[in-house]
C-alpha cells in the first residue's frame, strides 16, 4: 500500500489499529484518489500475523464526523456496545466489529470530506468509485480478499448499485433500509416530487461536508479550503436536478438506473415496516429482483437509526458475515434460515415494545398463499367485499380539501401482508367558471387502522414520528401501465415514468387508474377497522417526507376539484389477505 503525507497510523490509543486518511487510487472511475479510514484488529498484518475480511462503507457524511456530533440525540440512545471513539452515523462501529474479527473501512465519497473531486451523490460515479474501493480493499495485505457491505439508508442504497457491478472481492451485502430505485422510491413517488426530505437532507447532512468547505464538521480539508466559486463548480446539485429533470428517461435519472437482477452476491435485505416514505419498497422489490442464490429478507419495526444497533440486529449481521466472509455457518444461513422473516404488527409499535412484536418465517415474498381480495368503495363510504349496484361521486378540493375516507370493520381476525393496489375512477374540474381548467391530478392514498373504540393505531415512522399503515401516490398523467414489462405484476403495476409515456388529463374526463401502495403488514382483531383515505395532497402521517414543491405541484396545473366515482366496480382496493395459520 502506497503511503502518503497525510496518512496517520495509531497502534496504541485505541483497542484497534487506526489508519487515518488512507489514499485509495481510482482505476476505473476517472483517476485520482478517495480517502478512507481503516480500523483493524491489533494482530492484523503487517503488525501481526493475521488477515481479516473487510466491512466497508462509502458515503457523504464525512468519515471523520463523530456520531455524537452528527446526531447527538440519536447517539445518546444507541446500544452502548456500539459506541466507540470512531462511531459514525448509520455505519458499523469499529470498536464492535474489530473485536469480532473484522476490519472496518469507512471511505468519504468523491467530493466529500477528505476525498477530492466533483460531488454528485447517488450517481453512476458513486457506484463506479465504490467499485474501485471494494476491489482495492480486497487486495490489501491485511485483507483476506473478502469484502462485505453494511450500513443504513444511503449506505444501504449504494450497496445495491455497486453490487450490480460485481466488483472482485465483494462477498456479501446487508442493505439495511435503503432504496434500490432512485427515481421511484427516493425522489419521485408515483411521479410526484418528494421534495421536502431531499431538500432537508441535502442541505443539512451532505453539503456541510463538501470537500473544501471551510468550517465544516470534522477535520479541515487536508489540501486547504476551496473558494465558493470552485466548490460550486465541483457540485452537481441534487436538489436543483430533481426539479430540472422530472422524467425517468432524462439523462440525469437514467444514469442512475442499474439492473438489480445483476446482484448475485449473498444478500440480507432488511426492511422496516415503518419506512413507508423512503426505504421500505426498495428493500422488498430489490430483494425480489436480485439474482442471488442466497438471499434473505427480514422485516423490522422502529426508527431507522436505532434498530440497526440492537444486539439482536448485530448478531444477525455478524452471523451472516461469518457465513459468507469467514465460511463459518454457525447460524445455518446455507441450511435452514428462512428466506423471509416477518415482524407482525398486531399492536401499537410503541418504542417500548418494538422488540416484543411477534414474528413468523415464510418461504417467499409475496407470501405464497396470499389471497388478493378486492374491497369495493361504496356510496356509503364503506369498503365492501360486495360491489354496490348504484354509483356515487364524491368531490374534494384538490389542493386543500379534507380527504375522503372509506371504512371496513372486520368481524374476525384479519392479516394484511404484501402489496396493495388501489383502483380509482377519477376526474377533475375547475373551482370557479372563470378559472383555468386543471391539467393534471395528483392522488395521495393512505391506509389507516382503527382500534375497537375508533382510535387510530399509529406505528413508529422513520424518525420516530407516528405513521399510519402505509401510503401510495400517483400523478394521473403517469397513469399508463406497461403490462408487458417483465417487472409488471397484477399486485405491482409497472410504469416507466418516462416523458414518452405521459398522457393528457382533460377537464371532466374520467380516468381509471391503478395506484401502487408500498408493501405493508398489519394485523387486525375482530372489531377493528381499516380506513382507506384519498386526497389530492399530503395528509397526516407524512412527517418530513411531504410533496409540496411550488413548481412540481403548481396550482396552475392542479388547483380545482377532484371527483371520485364509486360503485359498479369503478373504484376498489385490492388487499393481500393472509389466511389464518392456526
Amino acid at each position: 500500500m502506497a503511503l502518503n503525507k497525510f496518512l496517520h497510523t495509531d497502534r496504541e490509543t485505541y483497542p484497534y489499529v487506526f489508519m487515518k486518511n488512507v489514499d485509495i487510487p481510482l482505476r476505473t472511475s476517472g483517476g485520482g484518489v478517495v480517502r478512507g479510514n481503516v480500523y483493524l484488529p491489533k494482530d492484523v498484518a503487517p503488525f501481526g500475523s493475521q488477515t481479516y475480511p473487510v466491512v466497508a462503507t462509502y458515503g457523504p457524511y464525512g468519515k471523520d464526523v463523530p456520531y455524537s456530533v452528527f446526531n447527538r440525540k440519536s447517539f445518546d440512545e444507541v446500544n452502548p456496545q456500539h459506541k466507540s471513539a470512531h462511531s459514525a452515523w448509520e455505519t458499523p462501529d469499529p470498536g464492535y466489529w474489530t473485536q469480532r474479527g473484522y476490519i472496518v473501512l469507512r471511505v468519504d465519497e468523491r467530493g466529500i470530506g477528505q476525498s477530492p473531486g466533483r460531488l454528485d451523490v447517488l450517481s453512476r460515479g458513486t457506484s463506479e468509485t465504490f467499485f474501485d474501493v471494494i476491489e482495492w480493499a480486497a487486495q490489501q495485505e491485511w485483507s483476506t480478499g473478502k469484502v462485505g457491505l453494511l450500513g443504513v439508508s444511503y449506505y444501504a442504497a449504494t450497496q445495491w448499485s455497486v453490487a450490480a457491478r460485481r466488483p472482485k472481492g465483494l462477498a456479501a451485502i446487508i442493505p439495511w433500509e435503503g432504496f434500490s430505485d432512485y427515481n421511484r422510491e427516493a425522489v419521485r413517488q408515483g411521479g410526484i416530487l418528494a421534495d421536502q426530505f431531499i431538500g432537508f437532507w441535502y442541505a443539512r447532512q451532505v453539503l456541510p461536508n463538501q470537500y473544501g468547505s471551510p468550517g465544516r464538521w470534522g477535520d479541515p480539508t487536508l489540501e486547504g479550503d476551496l473558494d465558493e466559486e470552485t466548490r460550486a463548480q465541483n457540485l452537481a446539485d441534487l436538489v436543483v436536478n430533481t426539479v430540472r429533470y422530472p422524467f425517468a428517461d432524462d439523462d440525469h435519472n437514467q444514469s442512475r438506473v442499474f439492473a438489480v437482477e445483476d446482484v448475485e452476491v449473498p444478500l440480507l435485505s432488511v426492511a422496516n415496516w415503518g419506512g413507508i416514505l423512503l426505504h421500505l419498497r426498495g428493500n422488498v422489490v430489490g430483494w425480489t429482483r436480485a439474482s442471488s442464490r442466497y438471499k434473505f429478507l427480514r422485516f423490522v419495526v422502529g426508527r431507522h437509526d436505532l434498530p440497526f444497533y440492537w444486539q439482536e440486529s448485530a448478531e444477525l449481521q455478524q452471523s451472516f458475515f461469518d457465513c459468507f466472509l469467514k465460511d463459518d455457518d454457525h447460524a445455518g444461513w446455507k441450511r435452514d434460515q428462512p428466506r423471509v422473516y416477518l415482524t407482525l404488527r398486531n399492536k401499537d409499535c410503541d418504542p417500548k415494545n418494538e422488540l416484543n412484536q411477534p414474528g413468523r418465517p415464510e418461504m417467499d415474498w409475496p407470501i405464497q398463499d396470499t389471497q388478493y381480495t378486492k374491497f369495493f368503495l361504496t356510496p356509503k363510504r364503506t369498503l365492501s367485499a360486495v360491489d354496490a349496484e348504484k354509483t356515487a361521486t364524491y368531490t374534494y378540493d384538490a389542493l386543500q380539501g379534507d380527504p375522503i375516507q372509506f371504512h371496513y370493520q372486520t368481524n374476525s381476525p384479519l392479516e394484511i401482508t404484501g402489496h396493495i393496489v388501489v383502483h380509482l375512477t377519477i376526474s377533475a374540474s375547475r373551482l370557479e367558471p372563470d378559472d383555468a381548467p386543471p391539467s393534471d391530478i395528483d392522488i395521495f392514498v393512505t391506509l389507516r387502522k382503527l382500534d375497537k373504540d375508533g382510535n387510530e393505531v399509529f406505528y413508529v415512522g422513520t424518525v420516530g414520528d407516528p405513521t399510519p399503515v402505509v401510503k401510495g401516490w400517483l400523478r394521473v398523467s403517469h397513469r399508463k401501465v406497461d403490462e408487458s414489462h417483465p417487472l409488471h405484476r397484477h399486485y405491482l403495476p409497472y410504469r416507466s415514468y418516462s416523458r414518452a409515456d405521459v398522457l393528457p388529463v382533460v377537464e371532466d374526463d374520467r380516468y381509471p387508474v391503478d395506484v401502487e401502495m408500498w408493501p405493508t403488514n398489519t394485523v387486525l382483531e375482530a372489531g377493528e377497522s381499516l380506513v382507506l383515505e384519498i386526497a389530492g395532497h399530503d395528509t397526516q402521517g407524512v412527517g418530513l417526507f411531504s410533496h409540496q414543491h411550488p413548481e412540481d405541484r403548481a396550482p396552475s396545473k392542479f388547483a380545482g376539484l377532484n371527483h371520485l366515482q364509486v360503485g359498479r366496480e369503478c373504484s376498489w382496493v385490492m388487499l393481500p389477505v393472509i389466511p389464518s395459520r392456526e
